[in-house]
This record gives C-alpha cells, sequence and structure tokens, in this order.
C-alpha cells in the first residue's frame, strides 16, 4: 500500500484545494489523462487529414513501404500509432477513475 499523508498535512491540503485530499488528487488526475487524450486525438486527426485515410488503412495500404521508408512517413507513422495505443491505453484508465468517484 502507498504512502499516506500525515493529518497535519492532509488538513492544510484539504484548507488549500477546498475539498478532500483523495478528491483533489483524482479530479488532477482525471484532468490530465483528458489533456493528454485530447491531445493524441489532435494528432490522430491531423494525420487522417494529412493522409486521407484512418491508422488502419494506413497500414494495409502499407504507406511507408510505398513512400520509400521516408523520413517523415516513418515519424508519421510512429507518432500516429503511438496517439492510437494512447487513446486506447487512456480511455480505459479515464473509465476505470471515473468509477471511483
Amino acid at each position: 500500500m502507498g504512502a499516506v499523508l500525515s493529518g497535519e498535512v492532509a488538513e492544510e491540503l484539504e484548507k488549500i484545494f477546498g475539498e478532500p485530499v483523495e478528491k483533489a488528487v483524482l479530479k488532477a488526475l482525471k484532468n490530465e489523462l483528458r489533456r493528454k487524450l485530447s491531445e493524441y486525438r489532435l494528432i490522430d486527426k491531423k494525420m487522417r487529414k494529412k493522409y486521407g485515410m484512418s491508422f488502419e488503412e494506413f497500414k494495409a495500404k502499407r504507406i511507408v513501404e510505398k513512400e520509400g521508408y521516408s523520413f517523415e512517413v516513418e515519424s508519421d507513422y510512429c507518432d500516429w500509432e503511438l496517439a492510437i495505443d494512447g487513446i486506447k491505453s487512456l480511455r480505459e484508465k479515464l473509465e476505470k477513475l471515473e468509477k471511483l468517484k
């Protein structure tokens, strides 16, 4: 189990945040996950527009190979794949956090 805040520290943090520490931390975590999720969605949207297709289509059509493994296209592939994986992962984490209320 993780460390527990001392009573004094918890009380001071409650005064600062105006709510129980656990609630403030949970809210901050959710907000950070939402921020990162928005960032990943923006990357997906940008790549869909740039290539005129989804990431799955991009992979299936072997665009990296067709473009001669250019640095730009390989870099886009890596960024896009990270964004797609991140979207899935962050959605799952947010769902779990939402259940904690």
